[in-house]
């Protein structure tokens, strides 16, 4: 991509760096810091903070698409993963009856969380995914993710589009892990209904 005095044409196009800055302020007084506080950072004394903040938001995009080391137990029933998961609240259909896996015993792999930033269907990801050499995570695979990893749903949701089952009613049903308020919960949302920005999706390599 073309380079315009260190900053990228994606970065300087369209004023984005000028609606950046309209939203970071408010955001920032929302936070109790004072307009004076600010400033500071536009001066020189503020570069090591300007660099702090630099820090903060690294670490969040690295997150968005993060790698996670996780164990796969196969062999155990879906249901005592949820109880390995400690949720505050969980949908009783998440069972190894609908949700089951032809894979057997324990492997040492990783999850990598897939962020897309848009609106996007269920098998748009999932096609997604399999461009950059993945497969959608199944639902034994995420309820060990979410047992290890127990934070990450409280700053995202996190979706397993490799398992899906057709309810009574006819709709296909996947697993998800999200929050409500700072309560952890495994519930089942609509294969068809498409997915929010806000949403990651798990993923294993094929």
């Amino acid at each position: 991509m073309a380079k315009r005095k260190g900053i990228s044409a994606l970065m300087s196009a369209a004023g984005w760096i000028g609606s950046f800055i309209g939203e970071l302020i408010p955001a920032l007084r929302e936070r109790g810091i004072s307009d004076e506080q600010i400033h500071a950072f536009a001066n020189a004394d503020g570069k090591i903070s300007i660099g702090k903040i630099a820090d903060v938001m690294a670490a969040g995009i690295k997150s968005a698409e993060a790698i996670h080391a996780v164990e796969f137990n196969y062999d155990e029933a879906v249901e005592n993963k949820v109880v390995s998961g400690k949720y505050d609240w969980s949908n009783s259909d998440i069972a190894s009856d609908h949700f089951p896996t032809r894979r057997t015993g324990v492997i040492s792999s990783n999850i990598k969380l897939f962020h897309f930033n848009r609106y996007i269907s269920s098998e748009d990801a999932t096609r997604e995914m399999d461009k950059a050499g993945y497969r959608p995570a199944e639902a034994c695979e995420l309820l060990d993710f979410g047992a290890k990893y127990p934070d990450v749903q409280r700053e995202f949701p996190v979706i397993a589009l490799g398992s899906v089952w057709q309810s009574p009613d006819g709709d296909r049903r996947v697993v998800c892990l999200s929050r409500c308020g700072v309560r952890r919960r495994a519930y089942l949302s609509w294969f068809g209904d498409g997915w929010v920005g806000a949403c990651r999706f798990a993923a294993v390599r094929k």
